[in-house]
C-alpha cells in the first residue's frame, strides 16, 4: 500500500485537489474535492493537525491495529506525524466530510501552543471516535464554517487572533462532547474499570512486575484495547483520579502490606513492587506517603499500643 507524505497542508490539499486559502490553515470540504485519490486504498503521514468531521459512509480509517467504519456522524483527531490508512468502500458514495487542518507552526507564539497538549483526543485511536448528536454537529459545523469565512476575507491584524480563537472553542466543545460520551457510556466504562482494578491486583499477585518492573499506563491501555490517552481520560471521567494514580495508590497499598511482614527487607519488598533499586522504593514511598517506611511502621505500632 502506497505511504503518502503529506507534510503541509498545500501538499494534502494537492492531492486532493483543494484550493489553498492560506499556508498552514485550511478547511475542506470532501464532497466538493476537485480529485479523489486514484488508488482505493493508501496510507497518509500528517505533517498538521487534523479533525475530521464525517457525516456519511464512504471509507474505512484504519489506525494503528484499529479499525473504523463510519456510518454516522463522527470525529476524528490526528496529531502531527502520525499515519493512518484509508480504505475507499468500492462502488460507495463519494464521503461527505468536511475538515479541519492547522500546522504547528501557525500556533506560535499564542496561548493555544501551549495548551494544545491538553486536547488529548487527537492521539485517541479511530475506534475512539466521537460520535455527535444533531445539535453537536451543527455546532462543529458553525465553528468550522467560522474559520472557513475568516480565511476568505482579506489578511488583516485580526485574522491570525479570530482563527485561533475559533480553532480554540471548537477544541473546547469536542472535549465538553467526549466528556458527554463517557457518560453515556458508564456501563461500558465500568466494565473497564472493573478490569482495571482485577489487572492491577494480577500484575503483582502473577509476579509481573519482578520481571517487568513497575507497570505502566500504556500496559493496561493496551490490554484492554483502548489508546493511552483515551483509557487515561475514560478513569479519570468516572474516578476523579488519573490512571496513573491509580497505579501509584496500589504500589503505595501493596507497599504498606508488605511492610507488616516482618522477614521481608527493604530490598526485597522494592523487588517485589518493581523497583529498580531499593533508593528508589524509599524516595517514592516518602513522596507519596510523607514518611519513610520505618517511620510508617513507628507510627502504626504506637497507634496499636
Amino acid at each position: 500500500m502506497e505511504t503518502i507524505k503529506a507534510d503541509t497542508i498545500e501538499q494534502y490539499n494537492r492531492f486532493f485537489g483543494f484550493h489553498t486559502q492560506h499556508p498552514l490553515v485550511s478547511v475542506v470540504h470532501f464532497d466538493r474535492s476537485e480529485g479523489q485519490p486514484a488508488e482505493p486504498a493508501y496510507r497518509m503521514t500528517f505533517g498538521f493537525y487534523a479533525l475530521f468531521l464525517k457525516k456519511t459512509v464512504g471509507c474505512t480509517i484504519n489506525y494503528g491495529k484499529t479499525k473504523y467504519d463510519y456510518d454516522d456522524e463522527t470525529v476524528v483527531c490526528f496529531a502531527p506525524g502520525q499515519t493512518i490508512g484509508v480504505q475507499s468502500i468500492e462502488g460507495g458514495p463519494v464521503p461527505e466530510a468536511d475538515a479541519l487542518l492547522f500546522h504547528p507552526d501557525f500556533l506560535h507564539r499564542t496561548p493555544l501552543a501551549q495548551k494544545i497538549r491538553q486536547y488529548t483526543f487527537f492521539s485517541y485511536a479511530s475506534n475512539e471516535a466521537l460520535h455527535l448528536s444533531v445539535d453537536e454537529r451543527l455546532i462543529i459545523q458553525d465553528y468550522m464554517g467560522k474559520i472557513a469565512r475568516e480565511l476568505e476575507h482579506p489578511i488583516d491584524k485580526f485574522s491570525k487572533p479570530l482563527i485561533i480563537s475559533n480553532i480554540e472553542v471548537l477544541l473546547n466543545y469536542c472535549m465538553r462532547f467526549y466528556e458527554r460520551q463517557f457518560i453515556t457510556r458508564e456501563e461500558l466504562n465500568n466494565d473497564v474499570l472493573v478490569r482495571f482494578e482485577q489487572l492491577l491486583d494480577d500484575y503483582w499477585d502473577s509476579g509481573m512486575a519482578q520481571l517487568h518492573g513497575l507497570p505502566t499506563v500504556k500496559y493496561f491501555a493496551d490490554i484492554v484495547c483502548l489508546s493511552p490517552n483515551y483509557f487515561g481520560d475514560l478513569v479519570k471521567s468516572e474516578t476523579g483520579r488519573t490512571a496513573r494514580e491509580h497505579i501509584q495508590l496500589k504500589i503505595v497499598e501493596k507497599a504498606k502490606n508488605a511492610l507488616f511482614e516482618p522477614e521481608s527487607s527493604t530490598k526485597q519488598i522494592a523487588d517485589m513492587l518493581g523497583f529498580q533499586y531499593p533508593q528508589h522504593f524509599l524516595r517514592f514511598f516518602k513522596k507519596e506517603v510523607g514518611c519513610t517506611p520505618k517511620e510508617y511502621l513507628a507510627r502504626k505500632d504506637k497507634t496499636v499500643a
